[in-house]
């Protein structure tokens, strides 16, 4: 039994869907950041004091880490309940955990206080954000992109990625303010937990808007033909169990989900070497002060955040993969004109560093929610889109400051750091370069009847792509 398919929604509520998830991404990216650029500033000598700089700095990076070895963990539950229950319900989840345990770490008595239950609670707190942020970002893209059409799929799907600059924005900018107008005892002592706290407030603002707005029309659509499949089982042969989402998508996903995997490697690595590194290399390294470095950064990131609707627009026109490619090359080449800038240790260049490779992050970035939405058959996209984005997040993302910072502690130059990136660059081209183009995929119809559910009318150029999905959705489960 099938049924009707979801009226469009109207531009307003498409509109007032995707400020909800822009916004509702922004406070969480907020939270997360603000704790890598704590990490790089001031969290060595506030919870691992007495280490050289650079290993205080390291031991405070993994605990940076430790939110990103989380995330999968996050992906795997709230994608399973998200693909049952919804998208909506699970992003409200995700912003109270992540708010609570960012506003707990404002409190957190440090390591002259209680000494290494300090570091302790600090860890554990950092393992709540990174489960909430696991969950958080398959559900905000999901729910712009089966509210959307698929001609402008990935421009509106693009705007909830601009939530990542636009944390990074607003955490570097209280963090330069509080810099700027505090002396340094005053900002050790004090002043660093002003922007944690800031977070129960944002967090009430999220809340109030997120709770606004409708569910996806495709996951109602698709749990309305599911409901009637089971009754129409139950009749004939008792009870079906539905299919869980979560095996389902590794048994006939598998490669899609390796995909989203490889295409986030440069721009994982990429980003935390360009926004959270950068801090160690300029300050540590370097001796730049903490202001010309944060300045950097925070206008860099005003740029990211205008850029990647443009490049998700470009995706609609152009296709996923060629702007995805065109980025990763890009973030390759790049790598070393980036740190020679960065050793000029002049305001000028490294505003020129940092900015182009942010700019050429978001080439990457904004085309990937409509591109990993388009790989995935409705009832496993949660799952498929989390586990895709959050799996490689441990050996990308979560490592990325850490394995940078090693590497400079043990050559003293930038060079093996440029040739990481370079390898990361390498791994992306490979994976999207051997993917399908997905735009103009009709969500609905991906994995219906063994076929990958381009919508060759729409456009003549995205219909081009006719060849199956590399899975399809099971029987047991709404497609």
């Amino acid at each position: 039994m099938s049924s009707p398919a979801a009226a469009p929604p109207a531009p307003s509520s498409l509109k007032r869907v995707v400020t909800a998830s822009l916004i509702g991404t922004t406070i969480e990216w907020y939270d997360f950041f603000l704790y890598g650029s704590a990490a790089a500033l001031v969290f060595d000598k506030l919870f691992f004091p007495g280490s050289d700089p650079l290993v205080g700095t390291l031991l405070a990076f993994l605990t940076y880490a430790v939110g990103f070895v989380a995330r999968p963990v996050g992906a795997l539950v709230f994608g399973h309940y998200g693909d049952r229950l919804g998208r909506k319900r699970l992003l409200v989840v995700s912003l109270l955990m992540m708010g609570g345990a960012t506003f707990a770490i404002g409190l957190l008595p440090t390591h002259a206080q209680i000494g290494s239950l300090a570091a302790v609670l600090l860890t554990m707190l950092r393992l709540v954000q990174g489960f909430a942020l696991g969950g958080e970002w398959g559900g905000a893209v999901l729910l712009v992109s089966e509210h959307g059409d698929a001609r402008r799929r990935g421009y509106w799907a693009s705007w909830p990625q601009t939530g990542a600059p636009a944390g990074q924005l607003l955490a570097t900018a209280v963090l330069a303010v509080l810099t700027a107008v505090l002396p340094d005892p005053a900002f050790e002592s004090w002043g660093w937990r002003v922007p944690f706290l800031l977070s129960g407030v944002l967090v009430l603002l999220g809340l109030w808007i997120r709770l606004s707005v409708d569910e996806s029309p495709v996951f109602k659509a698709a749990l309305a033909r599911a409901e009637a499949r089971k009754a129409e089982a139950r009749k004939a042969e008792g009870e079906a169990a539905e299919a869980a989402p979560l095996p389902t998508v590794l048994r006939e996903h598998w490669r899609d989900v390796l995909i989203a995997m490889g295409a986030r490697m440069a721009e994982n690595i990429g980003y935390y070497v360009i926004t959270a590194f950068v801090l160690t290399y300029g300050t540590k390294h370097l001796e730049m002060g903490r202001q010309t470095v944060l300045n950097a950064v925070l206008i860099a990131s005003a740029v990211h955040f205008a850029v990647i609707p443009v490049w998700g627009a470009l995706s609609d026109r152009w296709g996923r993969r060629p702007v995805y490619l065109l980025g990763a090359a890009g973030i390759g080449l790049w790598a070393f004109p980036f740190f020679r800038l960065l050793d000029t240790e002049s305001f000028g260049p490294v505003l020129l560093a940092v900015t182009v490779g942010l700019v050429l992050h978001g080439a990457m970035y904004a085309p990937q929610a409509a591109f990993f939405s388009e790989l995935f058959a409705t009832r496993v996209r949660y799952s498929g889109a989390s586990i895709g984005s959050q799996f490689s997040s441990v050996a990308a993302g979560a490592p990325a400051p850490l394995i940078a910072t090693a590497l400079l502690a043990d050559f003293g130059s930038a060079t093996p750091v440029a040739l990481y990136l370079i390898a990361a660059a390498l791994l992306t081209l490979l994976a999207v370069g051997v993917a399908k183009e997905t735009r103009m995929r009709d969500l609905e119809r991906i994995g219906e009847d063994g076929v990958d559910g381009v919508d060759g009318a729409a456009d003549g150029n995205g219909g081009a792509d006719t060849g199956p999905s590399s899975g399809s959705v099971s029987a047991a489960g709404p497609r």
